[in-house]
Formats: structure tokens, sequence, C-alpha cells
């Protein structure tokens, strides 16, 4: 079989005007970059507001390996099979960030014959909107250093400065720094440090803003630090939310791109689902709605974290329905949840893969939880054997749930088509009865002992004195009725990234909370969980580079 990048640069694509013409698009509501990228207008989605939304599927999955298990493939391969059954689908994807790319995660445009194209550009510049966060966040940056050099009117105590600067690449040697150094001339010397682009607050706050005007607003709400009688400083009162929405002006649009098969898909914003709550922005989502009958859309990693988080928070924000879920599980996965190294996932274990299933079955609980309808996926990787996708398939028979073995990345939108149809019947159920994890009015200290208990198992939470003393002066502040994000590793339930399948008699770790006032949440750390990534021994990059007549090699 050819590579990623080989499907993808044989493929043959349409302009994009035709694409936007297909969703009965007006020149006005789009603008090109190049041939076969858009913009779509921010003012689209007021325009479409009295249409009827399509159909929200949400694709999740269960607790990855660190390779991944094709959640973007599936999410581009279902959306390809619905256009195939000849309904009007749209795909709705985060953009990738440039740390995994080159470093170890790999990109989030699909795979094989189900990848969003031009997959070069998406898992590297694309249009720009990461650069533009990066700027905007390490403008703001410089206005608080600048204002703290030029007087500090404000009052601003530099050790209790939140903000930090932030880059798109896994860089752990920036996690902690020093600046301000070498005299007065360089500024006052502080603490600082970096996280990765998509895990800062104006990246959550872009992709939950609803409109140009309430991007400023939320914008405004930042909390960049105190003051020396510890009161909150915010953007509003630097009175630099117009600069900063200014460099995002052009960011809050949706791009506009297609498959492998044409089918279209508006990729726009990117966050983290460990660290940030891992979701697309509501305008791609919500204009994708107005615009077909079905929108595929993903949350980042498991049930556990991104799927939490997209109805806790995103559909919270944004007031829309999710009509279906799907649950993407792969056996190599859940033959390591039943204790097979990774180096061996590519042997036949049925053993390790019935040990391995309780994973997949608390995933399905945290559906049934939130009252809605879903699909298992059965996501087929080359090394799967028959007796191995029998056996998950014959398991999920057996508990009357419904699933479907897809071979998207082989055969595109023809290998998913069963799961399609599972998807159409299922989004139709009545049987939905949605209710979200915790109420606005329960406390943080409720709501986050909730999600540890309810979606991921844990016996209770403990907080660290810090913590609890965050906890407590948040509460104080008022922003008590906020959601939460929880900061939590992707390869576990629990805390402990070591402690695959489903683990019992654990505690949550509360480290650390922040106040991402901005975006609308409070930011949760637990165990170890970092907000800048490190690359590992070695980097995917090794083995990319670009040839004389500039063709990209090893990306995937």
């Amino acid at each position: 079989m050819p590579t990623d990048i080989e499907i993808a640069q044989n493929a043959t694509l349409k302009p994009i005007g035709e694409i936007a013409e297909n969703l009965d698009l007006a020149d006005s509501d789009w603008e090109p970059y190049g041939h076969t990228k858009a913009k779509l207008s921010d003012k689209l989605l007021e325009k479409l507001e009295k249409k009827q939304d399509g159909k929200i599927i949400l694709v999740t999955s269960i607790n990855p390996t660190p390779a991944g298990e094709g959640k973007s493939t599936v999410t581009v391969g279902l959306g390809q099979a619905l256009n195939r059954l000849g309904k009007k689908a749209i795909i709705a994807l985060r953009e990738p960030s440039l740390g995994p790319v080159m470093g170890m995660k790999g990109g989030a445009a699909g795979g094989g014959y189900s990848q969003v194209l031009p997959m070069e550009d998406i898992n590297l510049h694309f249009t720009g909107d990461l650069h533009a966060i990066t700027s905007a966040n390490n403008a703001l940056s410089a206005f608080i250093d600048n204002h703290i050099h030029r007087g500090n009117e404000l009052n601003i105590d530099p050790r209790r400065i939140e903000w930090k600067r932030v880059m798109d690449m896994n860089d752990r040697v920036l996690r902690q720094i020093v600046v301000g150094l070498g005299g007065p001339l360089r500024g006052v010397p502080r603490e600082d440090g970096f996280n990765i682009t998509v895990a800062s607050e104006i990246m959550a706050i872009l992709c939950l803003a609803t409109s140009l005007e309430n991007l400023k607003e939320r914008i405004a709400k930042i909390v960049v630090g105190y003051t020396y009688d510890e009161e909150p400083v915010t953007v509003k009162d630097l009175k630099m939310e117009g600069a900063l929405t200014l460099l995002l002006k052009d960011a809050i649009k949706p791009n506009l791109v297609q498959t492998v098969e044409n089918t279209p898909a508006i990729i726009h914003g990117g966050p983290f689902a460990n660290i940030a709550h891992g979701c697309n922005s509501i305008m791609a989502t919500k204009t994708a709605a107005k615009l077909g009958d079905y929108v595929v859309t993903e949350s980042g990693f498991g049930a556990d974290l991104g799927l939490e988080k997209f109805l806790d928070i995103k559909s919270r924000a944004g007031e829309f329905d999710t009509d279906a879920v799907v649950i993407v599980a792969t056996v190599r996965a859940l033959k390591m949840h039943g204790g097979v190294a990774k180096d061996d996932l590519k042997s036949e274990n049925i053993d390790a893969l019935e040990a391995g299933m309780v994973n997949l079955q608390k995933h399905i609980e945290t559906v049934e939880q939130f009252g809605l309808p879903y699909v298992v996926a059965i996501n087929k990787f080359p090394n799967d054997t028959e007796a191995e996708t029998d056996y998950i398939t014959d398991w999920c028979e057996a508990r009357g749930i419904d699933a479907a073995l897809t071979d998207i990345w082989a055969h595109g939108g023809e290998g998913g088509m069963e799961l399609a149809r599972n998807v159409v019947q299922t989004a139709q159920s009545p049987e939905r009865n949605f209710q979200r994890i915790y109420e606005l009015e329960d406390s943080l200290d409720t709501k986050i002992r909730k999600i540890a208990q309810k979606v991921y198992g844990a016996d209770d939470i403990e907080l660290t004195a810090k913590a609890q003393k965050q906890l407590a002066f948040y509460e104080k502040q008022g922003w008590g009725n906020l959601p939460v994000c929880m900061a939590k590793t992707q390869y576990s339930l629990s805390d402990d990234p070591s402690l695959l399948g489903r683990p019992s008699g654990f505690t949550i770790t509360v480290r650390e909370l922040r106040a991402s006032i901005g975006a609308g949440f409070i930011v949760v750390l637990t165990g170890d969980m970092m907000t800048m990534p490190g690359l590992p021994k070695k980097p995917a990059a090794l083995n990319m580079d670009v040839t004389e007549d500039g063709k990209i090699r090893g990306l995937f």
C-alpha cells in the first residue's frame, strides 16, 4: 500500500470554488487561499441562522496507544461514506499542531484513502491560524512586561503573572524560564514559561467564540495575573482587547477544504484534549450543521477527555445538540489494555483482547451516562486477524451494542458503508435522554469529583494544598459557576499513564488550577500533566524532507 502522503499527492482535487458552489455558498461567503483552500466568512453563520440544523455526529474513542487509533481517519471515512449513501455530509475537524506532527503523535488530517487535503498544508502552516494565535498570545506577554517596565500603573505583582508565552512546537526547556535579565533597560526580571500554542487560552477562546464581537468580549475577560492586593488584572484593564482581536480577524474564519473523495471539510482551531478542551471551533461545527444534513466531527482522545469536554463545555457554550456518538475501538489498543507490550501488538492474542475489553466497556458506560445513542466502530488495521475483529463484533452483539467493522484507511468511504448506515439509523433514535455530568451550579470541587468518579471511575479526588487554596480563591472571585476543563493523561482512565485497562481503587490527584475566564472554564491539572510537551528520542521530523522541486517527503 502507498503511504498517506503518496495517496494525498496522487489524489485529484477539485477547485475549492467548486466545493463552495456545491455547498450553495455565494461568492461573498468565502475567499480563496490558493486553489484548494478557502476561508469562510465570519458572517456566514449569522446569515444561515434561520436554516435548520443538520444532525451532529460526534466521533470519540477508547483510551489510545501512543501511536493513535485513527479517530480522525474514521471521522473522514464516515463523512465520505454518508455522501456515498446520498446524504449531504460535511466533516468538521481540528487543525493539527506542528509539535506533535514533528514529534511523535502525527497529524490530524486522517490517513490512507480517508484524509483531508491538501494534507501537507493542513499538517504544516495551513492558513496561518496557529501563527496568528501565537502572535496574539505573545503580544499580550509583551504588553504585560512593558506595562510593568513603564511604571506598573495597574500595580501588577510580577510574582503573580499567570499569562505564559507560547510556541507551536514541543520544547521542554522552555517550560520554566527567567525573563528581563540584563539591567534596567531590559525590563523587570521575573519567572516565566512557555505553553504549546494549542494550550493557549486564546486558542480555547477562538474555538468557543460565536462571532468576532464575542471573540473580543472573551479576550477582554482574560485574567493575566493579580495585583499586590491579589485582585485580578484583565486584558480589559490593559486596554488591549482591540489590538489582540485585530491579530485574529482572519484566524476566526473557518477553513474549507476537501477529502480524497471531494467531501467538503471545515477545519478550524486545534486545542489539545489532554490539556485543553480538545474540540474544533463552535463556528465551524455550527456552520457545517447549517450547510449539511450531517456533520461528522470529533473530539480529542477518548471519551474520558474529548467527549466529556465536547458535551460539558463546547455544546453548552454553543447551545447545540449531539444526535449520535461513534466510539472508535481498535484491536491493537484493546490488546495493549489487556497487557500486551507495544512491540508485540502485531501478533494475534485473543486472551489479551478479551482482557482489554473492559476499557471499551467503560467508555460505552460514559456515553450512556450522557444519554446519547451510539455505535462502536471497529477500525481495522492491516495486522488485525479475522478472529480478533470477530471477537469484538461478537462481544458487542452479545450485549446488544450496534457495531460496524470499518476498513476506511484502505478503502475510503466504501470501507465505512456499514458504519454509515448504522449511524443514520442511530441518529434517528428516539432513545435519547441527554444529561450532562454536572450542573453549573455545582461547586468546583463537586464538578471535579463528579467527572473523576462518573467518567474516570475513580474512588475520589485529592487536592494538593496549592489546589485547595486556588479553589477557595476562585470561588471567592465568583468563578465557581464555570465548567471545569480537566488536564489528564490520555493513555489511562486514571491520572497515571501506566494504569491501562479499567483501573479501580485509584484517586485523581488535582495538582493545580488555572483560571481561563475568557474561555469560560477552570483548567484542572491532574497528575504530572504538562502544558508544554517534549520531543521523543527520535522525532518524526527526522524522516521529513523536501525535494528540489518542492515535493514533501516523509510526512506520514
